[in-house]
């Protein structure tokens, strides 16, 4: 297979699926809010978009978008943000992960993470392929793909309960994040009940709250990490962002986090008035400073 910039399709499993049991569901992709979205996920994959020109850290991000883990917004928060980032000589890798209220699910919660660790994997997999480096690969998401971009931050590791192919055993930590508006915390008091319900089911258990509130997991291999949230957003609490930046901190991670006063949420590249586009080029600088961002 030949890749070019260009984007390029691409399963996250040839043959057998963990956590997947066959029930003839397909993907199913509608209009949301006027944007394209994927209302059912049941069979994950990628799309690549490599940079035509590569910055000099050959860099490469994998991009989750959000979606409350109801659904995958795919353009919003894929698409244009794997174009946007193309401009800098960023490669980009789009993940269209499962979504948890799909029956071909064995165990709901468990789709979501596996198929986000598997994707980092077959990106360091393809990295000389690609023209990646293969300690340059970060992860960003937005809103609930802000939530299973920090999981895999805070976790990785992630073990599948048979492995499929040598890709399994590869390392999907990556080597740093870009948080947008992410949920962040399971914990009652300023989750976005929406995904906690979605992902973990109407009562869910303390342990499993516990695991995926990432702000409890952070320690010295989290990677280094940017934020983005604003104050009047009435979806997602910008405590979720405040509370992971204060425990990276403790923790003497190099943390950026920016609030703005004004954004709502979904702002995704901020292209409409009165949103923060400014985020942009401060992400892009902070990229620059640690050495992965396009030099010059």
């Amino acid at each position: 297979m030949v890749f070019n910039s260009g984007n390029i399709t691409m399963p996250l499993w040839n043959g057998k699926i963990p956590n997947y049991k066959e029930t003839g569901e397909s993907n199913i992709v509608e209009v949301v809010d006027g944007n394209l979205t994927f209302t059912l996920l049941a069979k994950p994959e990628i799309e690549v978009y490599l940079a035509s020109e590569p910055n000099s850290a050959k860099q490469a991000v994998l991009v989750i978008p959000g979606g409350a883990y109801l659904g995958v917004s795919y353009v919003l928060e894929g698409y244009d943000i794997a174009k946007w980032l193309n401009s800098f000589g960023i490669s980009a890798v789009v993940l269209k992960y499962r979504l948890p209220h799909a029956k071909s699910n064995v165990v709901a919660h468990k789709s979501p993470l596996l198929d986000a660790s598997r994707a980092m994997k077959i990106i360091r997999a393809n990295a000389a392929k690609w023209n990646i480096d293969e300690n340059n690969i970060g992860i960003m998401g937005f809103s609930a793909g802000g939530h299973l971009a920090s999981t895999i931050g805070t976790h990785f590791n992630i073990e599948v309960d048979e492995a499929i192919d040598e890709i399994d055993s590869i390392n999907d930590r990556p080597d740093f994040m870009v948080l947008g508006y992410p949920v962040i915390t399971m914990s009652e008091c300023f989750t976005h009940k929406g995904s906690m319900y979605n992902l973990l089911g109407q009562n869910p258990i303390e342990e499993l709250k516990y695991y995926y509130s990432n702000e409890k997991h952070i320690n010295n291999h989290t990677p280094p990490t940017f934020l983005v949230h604003s104050s009047d957003d009435k979806v997602v609490d910008v405590e979720n962002s405040i509370s992971f930046y204060k425990n990276l901190l403790k923790n003497n991670i190099d943390a950026e986090l920016h609030i703005f006063k004004k954004g709502g949420h979904a702002f995704a590249l901020a292209n409409e008035p009165g949103k923060p586009k400014m985020w942009k080029d401060l992400c892009i600088e902070w990229l620059k400073n640690l050495g992965f961002g396009k030099k010059g």
